[in-house]
């Protein structure tokens, strides 16, 4: 089992949950998010800062992708648990899906997904040995997909690119529950436990 998850974090990705990287998305990156290239267009400006945001999040959501994968061929999953990671990676896809159609549309490259064993190997997928240590690892990457995307919505003037935002943080977290509550664990203690 993994002890911490800032093990599994590297610096690019810990500056964007931490919040130390002091950028947001522009309203016009998360109009093209939700699909409303039209209105994203005519708010124009610089979007190459934009760009390199939606590629971090794409590195996130490739993680959660390979993560994913680790643990359905790994064999330590059984068949009912197997069936949801295999549907969480599914949403994950459709994230991926979303944010690369968006950096093509801002004129961005897209970040390249690493290879399987890269993915193994920051992710330390050789000391998975259970199901619930794949179910924990699964979980802390969801917790921090949850905190990034909740980071950028204090950032946005609009409410309805603050929804857009909000879903994605809302899916995230609908995974962290249904992994926490498959390994028994209690909700959190705390009131606003989201987004600190």
């Amino acid at each position: 089992m993994i002890d911490t998850a800032s093990e599994l974090i590297v610096p690019a990705r810990r500056a964007f949950l931490s919040g130390t990287s002091k950028v947001a998305l522009s309203a016009a990156a998360v109009l093209l998010l939700a699909g409303k290239d039209s209105l994203a267009q005519s708010m124009g400006g610089p979007m190459a800062a934009d760009v390199g945001i939606l590629n971090v999040a794409l590195g996130l959501e490739y993680e959660a992708i390979n993560a994913y994968q680790l643990g359905a061929q790994s064999g330590l999953l059984q068949k009912p648990v197997l069936d949801v990671a295999v549907k969480f990676q599914g949403d994950h896809k459709g994230h991926r899906d979303a944010l690369i159609a968006t950096i093509e549309k801002m004129g961005g490259k897209p970040v390249e997904e690493k290879k399987l064993d890269d993915y193994a190997k920051v992710l330390k997928a050789d000391t998975l040995k259970s199901q619930a240590d794949v179910l924990d690892l699964a979980a802390r990457l969801e917790i921090g997909a949850t905190n990034a995307y909740l980071g950028v919505i204090p950032t946005l003037k609009d409410a309805q690119l603050a929804k857009v935002a909000a879903r994605l943080a809302a899916d995230e977290t609908m995974h962290w529950t249904v992994l926490n509550s498959a390994l028994s664990r209690s909700l959190p203690s705390d009131a606003l436990p989201f987004g600190a």
